[in-house]
């Protein structure tokens, strides 16, 4: 969806709408999308500024970074977005710190699509854990340790402390 600046009413427009995104590119590789991306988008015009307030939602399946179980995982999010027209991003040495946060617009268009794909990438987490108590898998059998389908006792020992170990046994 492309909005043209140009014919942006003065009142701003809102949009809610549905999105399906098929075949595209997301920071996270392993995510898939269970439902459409439902977007509210609200943009209004001031001056050479176009301001976007958003909030999208949408529902993921992804696969656990420490155990590799696959899980499901709720986007809400909101956003406040700045855009200026492409002639302001030929000075950028001459704006203000207050304006490298803000994006720009090229052709007097916006696409609507590729600001909320953008915003999708910047929620996804990093590392994506199916809770934030995951133990992953065993390093022994290989089972997922949550499970408790795992028995195996580990012996974790820190080869730094080995001479204190050591020692403390030499003073007892």
């Amino acid at each position: 969806m492309i909005i043209d600046v140009e014919k942006l009413p003065k009142e701003g427009r809102k949009i809610s709408e549905d999105f399906e995104f098929l075949n595209v590119a997301l920071i996270e590789e392993s995510a898939v999308f269970l439902k459409p991306v439902h977007a509210e988008l609200t943009m209004k015009k001031a001056g050479e500024e176009i301001l976007i307030k958003g909030k999208i939602i949408t529902c993921f399946s992804l696969i656990c970074s420490r155990c590799l179980v696959p899980f499901e995982s709720l986007i809400d999010s909101k956003f406040d977005l700045v855009y200026l027209p492409e002639e302001l991003d030929m000075m950028q040495d001459k704006l203000e710190n207050d304006d490298i946060n803000k994006l720009f617009y090229y052709n007097g268009k916006i696409d609507i699509e590729e600001v909320i794909l953008e915003q999708l990438n910047l929620v996804f987490p990093a590392k994506p854990l199916c809770s934030d108590d995951c133990q992953g898998i065993c390093p022994v059998c290989g089972k997922v340790i949550r499970d408790s389908e795992c028995v195996c006792v580990t012996k974790s020992s820190d080869l730094r402390l080995k001479k204190l170990k050591i020692f403390i046994k030499e003073k007892s």
